[in-house]
């Protein structure tokens, strides 16, 4: 099967072999999430939803990570509600989608980029691979694991990993829930490959109706928690003192002085 790469992008790369899609997210060197980012990542998305030849897209960082998460530049009071209004309609397109979709996960993988291979059917984690939504330290939240961690890796978990902001190993990861299986780092590209053969010898339209039927719940609450979680970060969260400081101690490289309000 021939393979078409996709040249308009500059900070992922699109490549399709049907029945296999693949979108490498490149913005060394952790892979940061900015906004031009967003906006290539929600064409290649639409793109591949149309294909009616892909049934299967796998989603890995480039170089060192798989992504460090969103620019923290971003989350400023004027470009925080546009920011998350692009990505959180990226993380409702991979959880929507037809198609069966994987996370190939090494290096750092924290916030924002935990949160897109969090919404993944699949994941496959590297044991040196470091997992986090530290977010908390910035005087803010993850949107997206607050409404969803908890129905991958149950409460007591998601409050530990969101509530803290610490980090763990792809090896606890994988124990928690948040991945299918963790492995040597060399071996993650076998793990992947051996999932996507599994998976082309089976029928893409079943593959899509089973998705849809096995999702359709979740979704509803899905949608209507993100919505929620959006309406306390824009209406609440961001009228905080403690909230600015966070972003602002965490660009001018110093630590942050709460006042706690």
């Amino acid at each position: 099967m021939i393979t078409q790469s996709l040249t308009r992008f500059s900070r992922i790369t699109l490549d399709l072999e049907p029945p296999l899609a693949r979108i490498v997210l490149n913005n060394p060197p952790l892979n940061v999430i900015d906004i031009p980012m967003m906006d290539e990542l929600e064409e290649a998305l639409t793109e591949i939803e149309a294909r009616v030849e892909i049934s299967v897209l796998i989603i890995r960082g480039s170089q060192r990570a798989f992504s460090g998460g969103v620019d923290v530049a971003a989350h400023t009071p004027d470009k925080v509600e546009q920011m998350l209004a692009k990505f959180h309609r990226i993380i409702r397109a991979l959880v929507g989608s037809k198609k069966v979709t994987i996370a190939a996960v090494h290096g750092h993988c924290l916030g924002g980029g935990a949160e897109i291979a969090m919404v993944c059917d699949l994941a496959f984690t590297s044991e040196l691979a470091t997992w986090g939504f530290p977010e908390i330290k910035l005087g803010c939240y993850p949107p997206v694991a607050v409404t969803a961690l908890a129905a991958l890796v149950g409460q007591k978990h998601a409050a530990d990993l969101v509530l803290t902001g610490r980090t763990i190993s792809g090896r606890e990861a994988a124990s928690i829930g948040l991945a299918n299986a963790v492995v040597p780092e060399v071996d993650l590209d076998h793990a992947v490959q051996d999932a996507v053969h599994h998976l082309s010898q089976l029928s893409s339209a079943t593959l899509a109706l089973t998705k849809k039927a096995f999702y359709g719940w979740d979704s509803i609450h899905f949608d209507k928690g993100l919505a929620r979680a959006e309406k306390i970060y824009f209406e609440e969260l961001m009228k905080t003192e403690d909230a600015q400081e966070g972003i602002n101690a965490f660009l001018e490289k110093r630590p942050p002085v709460w006042k706690g309000k």
